[in-house]
């Protein structure tokens, strides 16, 4: 099946943001909701992506080789449970790594790392943008939540121990 251009596009944005939900790729693609997002992938690029266990989307290996972008993570380790060496990220989320709690450290409230991101960079993101960051890289397993009064967030691994690439 040949791909149009936005089609090729929005498959190239799954292979990078993979493992991702159907909220980043109604953020990217700029859709109403989710389920435009799912009609989306049913009716164009269904050959192309798969649901792990835990319903996330992820690219199948012939839709990594049409595209030409490197893969936000490293399949096999993040889906044996354990932290990949390099993740592929924008921007916000190559900052919240740098700023989040290490992981011998207190972990952080949402707030908490979007203090921090204001206080490192020159960058003002909102709230829900860091959260999604967040939960980006709990998904990628570099990132964990402690639950406390609110859901706290913390590094699974040491900085150090992962490179961090930032896409786009």
């Amino acid at each position: 099946m040949a791909l149009t251009d936005e089609e090729r596009s929005r498959l190239a944005d799954i292979v990078r943001l993979q493992p991702t939900k159907n909220g980043e790729l109604q953020d990217a693609w700029g859709l109403e909701g989710g389920s435009e997002v799912h009609q989306y992938l049913e009716n164009h690029l269904k050959e192309y992506y798969y649901r792990d266990d835990d319903s996330l989307i992820r690219s199948t290996a012939e839709a990594n080789d049409l595209v030409d972008v490197e893969p936000g993570i490293e399949a096999d380790a993040v889906a044996k449970g354990g932290a990949p060496e390099t993740i592929r990220v924008p921007e916000l989320e190559a900052r919240v790594f740098e700023v989040v709690a290490g992981p011998d450290e207190r972990s952080q409230s949402v707030v908490a790392v979007l203090n921090a991101v204001r206080e490192a960079f020159d960058l003002d993101p909102d709230i829900d943008e860091v959260r999604r960051a967040l939960r980006s890289l709990e998904r990628k397993n570099v990132v964990e939540v402690v639950y406390r009064t609110v859901p706290t967030f913390r590094l699974a691994v040491e900085r150090d121990a992962i490179t961090v690439e930032v896409d786009g």
